[in-house]
């Protein structure tokens, strides 16, 4: 009998126990939880595979749960954390830095932001596995988490569990992913539903869900033509071409490269030497760049080689992540962008606020180091997809989700001056995702006069207050 206990308890699983702080703030809508804790994702033997580490912004006071809506948010990289989207945009507390400016060591911490959207919906901030505090458990390896499939199948689980345990079930449920965010929350809008979790709405920002639109290579052209609209858009922010009406304009250069630049682009090889020599002026016209250069290089113009040519010689750069950032190059005769001012703007100041506020604020013990952002997990990412080929899309998963749940609403936002994920990319992955028009009409489109996290720009924040406000209303 002894020998069948000892037996029994070598195959119980060795179960560590979850953690979870609690702290309680009042904001600017008024008295909030915070709930900071991890999350064990087991599998079918229930061993432990990994634990997953979240920030919850529950508002107090609530009479019926059932309710009040949760959004679940995460970020995206991949291998970011939770933080900018956290303390950029949607939480009750946003990181105070300057617009256009690498903030300084210190002065740029935490300010209550009445422009978050806790009065509109609970906040549930996902760090995925590799991100935060996040980690693979036990012999399980990081890469078993870092890919397409994959990272949806383990925020999915999160999110179920955390429903379960949180009683949240009846609760009206929302997703909002940014840039690979959005790569992930497209797969998340069907693998919830089909594990019967009916999602309210989307909200998407800064667009990458089909990544044939953003990743030039030879045989795909389409990102050079996707591209052309945001060039165009910081040749006249950066005073490199002047125009009386910029909507108008913008209008005029979607149709240019739609209807001119890419059937062009589309000859390849066929295309005649005095239509090219033409094109290259128009593209001129539009981006503020060398015609010549633009012919030499065949019309097609990489991001990261307008980043660095915009502004002409020396050693200045616009920002990938937002345009309108102007910093030092490394190299200051290279030719590409090889630094990005934009990032480097806040990437210290959050970096400083999420760990003062995990550990000192909500009182998170820990010595552990919080990954905001892990190029190892981005370089190591599995850009496949299970029984599919080609470039990851999933806006189809999306597609398939609204089929089924005729009632989820999407919203694209969009960064008029983000070189990462352009908005015209995010407008064709829009009109390609062949639903019918009441489906297509569930779909809105944002725009703001800032990047990649257009957050940053206060009048683009108070913007996308505003837009939510609309869109959770609906």
């Amino acid at each position: 009998m002894a020998d069948q206990d000892e037996k029994k308890a070598d195959e119980t699983p060795e179960v560590t126990p979850e953690k979870t702080v609690r702290a309680d703030f009042d904001g600017p809508f008024g008295k909030y939880t915070v709930t900071a804790s991890t999350t064990h994702l087991r599998d079918e033997k229930h061993k432990e595979r990994a634990t997953i580490f979240s920030v919850a912004y529950v508002l107090d006071g609530v009479k019926d749960p059932a309710t009040r809506p949760v959004t679940f948010c995460f970020n995206g990289g991949p291998g970011s954390s939770s933080v900018w989207l956290q303390f950029g945009a949607y939480g009750p507390k946003r990181v105070d830095i300057p617009d256009l400016e690498i903030a300084a060591p210190s002065g740029c911490g935490l300010v209550d932001n009445p422009h978050g959207i806790l009065d509109l919906t609970d906040l549930v901030f996902i760090d995925p596995v590799g991100t935060g505090f996040s980690q693979p458990e036990n012999a399980i390896e990081a890469k078993d988490f870092h890919g397409v499939d994959s990272d949806v199948d383990s925020v999915a689980e999160f999110i179920w569990r955390w429903l379960s345990t949180n009683g949240r079930w009846s609760s009206p449920k929302y997703v909002s992913g940014e840039s690979y965010g959005t790569t992930r929350a497209g797969g998340l809008a069907l693998k919830l539903q089909e594990m019967g979790v009916q999602l309210q709405g989307a909200v998407l920002v800064s667009l990458a869900m089909n990544f044939q639109t953003i990743v030039a290579a030879p045989g795909n052209d389409l990102p050079y033509v996707l591209y052309l609209p945001t060039f165009a858009a910081l040749a006249n922010y950066h005073g490199k071409v002047q125009v009386a009406d910029f909507d108008a304009w913008l209008e005029e250069v979607r149709t240019f490269a739609a209807e001119e630049y890419a059937p062009a682009l589309l000859l390849g090889s066929r295309l005649a030497p005095e239509r090219r020599s033409k094109l290259a002026g128009q593209l001129a016209a539009y981006t503020g760049l060398d015609a010549a250069e633009i012919e030499r290089r065949q019309l097609r113009i990489d991001y990261m080689w307008f980043a660095r040519q915009l502004l002409g010689t020396g050693d200045r750069t616009i920002g990938r992540l937002d345009g309108r950032y102007v910093g030092r190059d490394l190299s200051p005769h290279g030719s590409t962008l090889t630094r990005d001012p934009s990032y480097d703007a806040a990437a210290g100041a959050y970096t400083a606020a999420v760990n003062d506020f995990l550990r000192r604020e909500i009182g998170w013990d820990t010595p552990s180091a919080y990954n905001v952002l892990s190029m190892a997990v981005n370089q190591g990412w599995t850009f496949e997809r299970k029984q599919r080929l080609g470039y990851v899309n999933t806006a189809e998963d999306l597609r398939q989700a609204m089929i089924a749940n005729p009632h989820l609403k999407v919203l694209f936002a969009n960064g008029l001056y983000d070189l990462a994920t352009p908005f015209f990319a995010a407008e064709f992955t829009r009109d390609h995702l062949s639903v019918d028009t009441d489906l297509a009409d569930q779909i809105v489109s944002t725009y703001y006069p800032a990047g990649h996290m257009m957050y940053f720009h206060p009048p683009s924040l108070v913007q996308l207050k505003a837009d939510l406000v609309a869109f959770y209303k609906r």
